[in-house]
């Protein structure tokens, strides 16, 4: 399950978490200067005593704590957001440093001066629209060396080490011996280290995926699998399933998926001189021209520069979709290589 929305408070929202990955889209929307509230505890020192010479502590009480935002701290991939602020409602310690630390099954609201931005809107309607999507682990095999991907919906991560077949070379006597069992041992591993309910996409450029494939679902942990050819290995094959859209039957609505795909194509039309835009200045023209049918962003940047903010507007007014995105992954990082925005263009620009 993911985010949930429990109902519209004046100037904002109140939220309940249910996944991970609602964390994500919590960090882009709190932001210095608003107001965000849920329980928390503070220590009441007057019930703080002396006792036979010895110091009783405060007892800590549970209480509705509502601070003025100053900064956030998150990891992708982890179940922890920590707010930073000043209490402005409480039961007490009002005008003192406190920190909300947000996991899943809280309720928070969040409220903003002015109401909620149009990109927080969109944020959180993509973010309520997927409830109930899962992640989803990716499988790179080779006949000696495999890696394991975690996917999000936002971010992807290699879970573990490269798993790395030593001395099973082919001139080795047993070298068949020795890759069976290096598979083997690997599909175990993987089937622990890969929640039950999580699909597997096997892929990868030779045929040792098969035979992995059979020895994962032998481990009886009954994780559904997609087998898929790649042309390469290593990381760049779960880029490859990504961008060609091959699991588009267990990723084909992730978020991330579709960034992977816009970003991809962007870079693709960029080697051959096509339509698109990239760049302060070039974006601007396209932007006025009306000529961007996708503008692909990092979603920070759409909370802290006016720029852009009026352009994803004048790109939604003109009939164009602006995609926020993560840099949690190897196309986002080519996204911030291009200064974290790229256009795909309806035509070419003169």
């Amino acid at each position: 399950m993911n985010l949930q929305k429990k109902k519209q408070i004046e100037d904002g929202v109140r939220l309940r978490v249910q996944h991970e990955d609602d964390l994500w889209t919590l960090a882009q929307m709190v932001r210095p200067g608003c107001k965000v509230g849920m329980m928390g505890y503070r220590r009441d020192q007057s019930t703080g005593t002396q006792e036979s010479g010895r110091a009783k502590s405060a007892d800590r009480k549970p209480m509705w704590i509502v601070l003025n935002a100053e900064s956030t701290e998150f990891q992708p991939f982890t179940d922890n957001l920590r707010i930073h602020g000043i209490i402005i409602e409480a039961a007490m310690d009002k005008g003192i440093h406190h920190t909300h630390a947000v996991g899943p099954r809280d309720e928070i609201e969040i409220s903003w001066a002015g109401g909620i931005t149009e990109s927080d809107r969109s944020l959180l309607a993509e973010a309520l629209q997927d409830s109930g999507r899962g992640r989803v682990a990716i499988a790179v095999v080779e006949s000696d060396e495999i890696l394991l991907f975690e996917i999000a919906q936002h971010g992807m991560r290699q879970v573990g080490d490269t798993f790395t077949l030593r001395g099973g070379g082919k001139r080795e006597k047993k070298s068949t011996e020795v890759r069976n069992a290096f598979l083997a041992k690997v599909a175990d591993q993987a089937s622990k280290a890969i929640s039950s309910d999580m699909p597997v996409v096997i892929c990868g450029p030779g045929m040792a995926r098969e035979q992995f494939e059979s020895l994962l679902k032998g481990t009886g942990v009954g994780h559904r699998t997609l087998n898929i050819a790649t042309s390469i290995g290593g990381r760049a094959a779960a880029n490859e399933v990504m961008r060609e859209g091959a699991a588009d039957a267990v990723l084909g609505e992730f978020a991330m998926a579709k960034q992977v795909r816009l970003i991809e194509e962007g870079l693709a039309r960029i080697s051959t001189n096509g339509a698109v835009a990239y760049g302060r200045k070039a974006l601007a023209e396209a932007v006025a021209q009306g000529a961007v049918e996708a503008l692909v962003i990092e979603a920070g940047m759409l909370r802290s520069e006016d720029v852009w903010i009026d352009a994803a507007s004048q790109v939604r007014a003109g009939g164009g979709e602006v995609v926020q995105a993560s840099a949690e992954h190897d196309a986002g990082d080519q996204l911030m290589g291009l200064g974290g925005v790229i256009a795909l263009l309806r035509w070419k620009l003169d």
